[in-house]
């Protein structure tokens, strides 16, 4: 089962349930207004269409039968007023409607959006981006959309119903009730056609969502696949998904293709009934034609809002599973969290007490750290200490897997440990806020991520009041105004969706731009110069020197020969620290380090053939 496949395991045949609904209370609130109007304008629209077949069964007792005018401008205006009022309450309900579930969306995408970003790294990890998608886009849409319409297509259907049987009962009981005899035949019809519905529906959702997963997949890794030569293989997967889905929508469309003339049929035999009993009464007992008249009427308008009522109902059942996957996000905890005394103190990430903020001056310290991820089983690292100065320049180096980025990522507080405790400046990170931690540092990946913009507004992001000759002036720290300035706009030059229409390099460059304009006091170089030529890495090892004077730094580095410079340098094996000290110190020693220096230098001498 794919990731995605297993988010998307639930239980399509829970029954309708109350409690999962109530979850959308705090987002259907503020619309309240908005769906009373609704609910009164088609209370209107309902009343309306009701009283028109008795004014029209009125014009024929007294205008058409008797072959009198008297009286029949009075009710034409009188039938054209209530068209009029229902056209205009037509217009107010649709207009308020579209206000009232845009307002719910954006409540419900603004709630999703927000709780996302306070998620921690653990759950991005684990959870597809696809999934994400479908859920804040796809779900909170049909969610707004049946909350507001369906609650007023069902406020119309219940008046008119309510009301049609009261006067069809008032004008004749006889009548009446044999259009009502085949309600319940109608009603156990629609809802054993809709719960089939309903089933495939839930199926074809289920579907939907892997095409989703699939189709994000195959954008995102376009150009993997096309590197590979895969595309068939692409398209021969995304092809079964669809062809589940056209599966699937087919016997969708042969369901109501029974299912619509069915009822059309029931339709037309409580018609034949009225047409049959009322003209034998008019025939034998002389009744009255205008009664037959409207009973017609009622019976050929009867059976839509029955059915739009079943469909209303069967709706909410369905739209249940995508209310529980909402929710899912909704009640995600919080991998890490401050404390409500820290909140107190130093804010949330919306509402910062900066003024409370202590400076950072850099010390950090791991002391007897244990940490495993929360689906591991395995220890990344045991009881490890280390302690950094403030003002170090750390270089981090081991082979892949060795627990070089998990490192970084405790001291960033991405992860926090098992056991044991990490200290900035002799104090446990946790007793202080995250954002205080995280606008501490600058952070610069391997692959880096720009936003959609330009190259100016991206640098930007390093610290969003600066100006625009300090931004520039980041980027000239690290010579990337000299490749920015070559560019056909240049720092307002589109950087495209993920920076795609720059190269890695240059994505790097800004990436470092943003870092370099935060000013902040610990810097994390995650093999940031590993995307860019050997011409720009030797200016960027100037500058980085140059930049990371008297600040804390965890550097990890690929390519050692950037790292001769550093304070320390820590040679990580299976979450432990196996050697540490200066390039020159690791070298006489001849240990680790020194294997894997003289290694790489044999190795770039091979290549360049120097």
């Amino acid at each position: 089962m794919s990731d995605f496949e297993q988010f998307e395991d639930f239980d399509y045949n829970k029954p309708m349930s109350a409690g999962v609904w109530k979850k959308m209370f705090p987002f259907i609130i503020p619309e309240k207004k908005n769906l009373i109007i609704c609910m009164i304008l088609m209370l209107g629209v309902a009343i309306v269409d009701i009283v028109i077949p008795l004014l029209l069964g009125y014009g024929i007792k007294h205008n058409i039968m008797p072959q009198s005018a008297d009286g029949v401008w009075r009710l034409i205006i009188t039938i054209i007023f209530l068209y009029l009022i229902q056209g205009i309450s037509v217009y107010f309900f649709v207009s308020i409607g579209i206000k009232a579930e845009c307002g719910m969306c954006r409540n419900i995408r603004n709630a999703v959006f927000n709780h996302l970003q306070s998620l921690s790294l653990s759950y991005y990890n684990k959870t597809p981006v696809g999934y994400l998608l479908a859920r804040t886009n796809s779900d909170t849409s049909r969610i707004g959309d049946l909350i507001t319409w369906g609650f007023i297509d069902f406020t119309w259907s219940a008046f008119y119903c309510i009301g049609a049987v009261i006067a069809m009962f008032i004008v004749h009981w006889k009548l009446a009730i044999i259009v009502c005899a085949t309600i319940p035949l109608l009603a156990l019809l629609t809802w054993f056609f809709q719960s089939k519905i309903l089933k495939v529906n839930r199926i074809m959702r289920k579907v939907n969502s892997k095409m989703t997963g699939a189709m994000n997949e195959g954008i995102t890794g376009a150009r993997t696949v096309k590197v590979l030569v895969a595309e068939n293989k692409s398209l021969a997967d995304f092809s079964l998904i669809t062809g589940e889905y056209r599966k699937h929508g087919t016997h969708m469309a042969r369901l109501h293709a029974i299912f619509i003339p069915t009822t059309l049929f029931i339709g037309s035999l409580a018609t034949a009934s009225v047409l049959g009993y009322g003209g034998w009464e008019i025939i034998v007992l002389g009744a009255d034609l205008s009664i037959l008249a409207i009973f017609l009427q009622y019976a050929g308008g009867f059976f839509w809002p029955i059915q739009n009522i079943a469909r209303i109902i069967t709706d909410f059942v369905s739209t249940q599973a995508n209310v529980e996957r909402v929710k899912d996000i909704l009640e995600q905890k919080q991998g890490i969290t401050d404390t409500p005394e820290v909140t107190e103190k130093y804010g949330d990430i919306y509402s910062p007490k900066k003024e409370n903020w202590e400076p950072v001056t850099g010390d950090v310290e791991f002391r007897n750290v244990t940490f495993r991820y929360i689906d591991g089983h395995k220890n990344i690292l045991q009881n490890f200490n280390l302690t950094v100065p403030a003002g170090t320049y750390a270089a981090i180096v081991g082979e892949t897997g060795a627990g070089k980025s998990t490192l970084v990522n405790l001291v960033c507080r991405f992860f926090e440990p098992t056991e044991g405790e990490i200290l900035i400046d002799g104090k446990d990170y946790r007793l202080r806020s995250q954002l205080w931690l995280h606008s501490a540092f600058g952070y610069v990946l391997q692959n880096p991520h720009l936003f959609s913009g330009t190259i100016r507004e991206n640098i930007r992001y390093g610290r969003l009041d600066a100006t625009d000759e300090e931004v520039e002036k980041a980027a000239a720290v690290i010579h990337a105004d000299k490749i920015i300035s070559r560019m056909e706009n240049g720092f307002d030059t589109e950087v495209g969706e993920g920076g795609d229409r720059l190269s890695t390099g240059e994505k790097q460059l800004v990436s470092f731009a943003r870092a370099i304009l935060a000013n902040p006091r610990l810097f994390i170089l995650d093999e940031a110069t590993s995307s860019v030529d050997t011409e720009m890495e030797m200016l960027l090892q100037d500058a980085i020197h140059t930049l990371l004077e008297g600040r804390t730094s965890f550097v990890i580095a690929h390519r050692l020969s950037t790292i001769r410079k550093a304070d320390i340098i820590l040679v990580v094996k299976k979450g432990n620290i196996i050697e540490r000290g200066t390039h020159r110190e690791l070298m006489k020693k001849r240990g680790t380090y020194y294997g894997l220096y003289t290694q790489q230098f044999e190795e770039e001498t091979l290549k360049t053939g120097v």
